[in-house]
């Protein structure tokens, strides 16, 4: 099975923990009502890891945090994996039109977006 994935913005600036999306101007008005929610989760595409050889990573020695054992790439962070999209909690802290300035996202600039979705706790 397969699918294809419709990319709806890009990471356009990273200044520190600050980072401002901007969704393309055909997927602005999915925004409608997020200003409600004060955090997000992004999903963007892990595009400096996107190739045959990282992708087809199946196990990692996940050092970021100090681990030194090989684990599953499921059961570990890392960018090497068959499908290179990061997942990130972040602050919302403003929407202006179709851009979206948010702290603590966890992306390169130019990472395509993925998918937002509100935090939403029942």
């Amino acid at each position: 099975m397969s699918g294809t994935i419709d990319f709806i913005g890009i990471v356009e600036k990273v200044e520190g923990d600050y980072s401002t999306l901007a969704i393309y101007p055909e997927y602005a008005s999915g925004l409608a009502g997020l200003d409600a929610y004060k955090r997000l989760y992004i999903l963007y595409w892990l595009h400096e890891a996107d190739n045959h050889a990282q992708r087809a990573t199946l196990r990692v020695i996940p050092r970021r945090h100090g681990a030194t054992e090989e684990r599953g790439v499921f059961a570990s962070h890392s960018p090497h994996r068959p499908n290179p999209i990061g997942l990130t909690t972040v602050d919302l802290l403003n929407i202006e039109g179709n851009r979206l300035l948010v702290y603590g996202l966890d992306a390169f600039e130019g990472s395509p977006i993925v998918d937002i979705k509100p935090e939403v706790h029942d």
